[in-house]
């Protein structure tokens, strides 16, 4: 099981568009629908994101986060062409390996050991959204793009949502 973190490119709020979490969202319910991972927790916010998952049969966790990044940069590109194209400049990369550049190149991965240690990863991804700096909801269960409300309440629109229990 892993603790990961990815943040868009210069820290800009592309995720504040419901649009663009919603392609964060199917992105991870197309990994757990083709058995590439589970996803044990999760938060959208509105330049990052913070996943619990794990990596399923032979798929590793680097796979799985290029997949990740890679798709939903490619979506993010396609969005923006149509529905905002003067945003895509703030996205032009400076790299040769790629037209745009949507995330940051150094996201972050921590494995997580033990139930202790993803409940406190748990825990810090459902805060997220009501912490000082965001105040996007009174509540970690109030807040849509989460898991809080699959383990607070035992309810989630979120179908690729896999209990933390059952991989630790």
């Amino acid at each position: 099981m892993y603790f990961f973190t990815a943040t868009i490119n210069s820290w800009q709020l592309l995720l504040a568009d419901d649009v663009m979490k919603k392609i964060v969202g199917d992105s991870l319910l197309w990994m757990h629908q083709n058995n590439r991972a589970r996803t044990h927790g999760f938060v959208i916010m509105p330049n990052h994101i913070h996943l619990l998952w794990s990596p399923v049969s032979k798929f590793h966790e680097e796979d799985n986060e290029r997949t990740l990044l890679s798709f939903t940069g490619h979506a993010f590109k396609k969005n923006l062409q149509i529905e905002h194209p003067e945003m895509l400049n703030q996205y032009v990369s400076t790299q040769k390996d790629r037209e745009f550049h949507f995330w940051e190149r150094r996201s972050r991965t921590i494995e997580v050991m033990s139930r202790r240690i993803a409940e406190q990863k748990l825990d810090y991804i459902h805060f997220n959204p009501i912490s000082g700096r965001w105040r996007l909801a009174s509540s970690p269960e109030g807040y849509f793009y989460s898991s809080a409300s699959y383990y607070i309440l035992n309810k989630t629109s979120f179908s690729f949502i896999t209990h933390y229990m059952d991989y630790i």
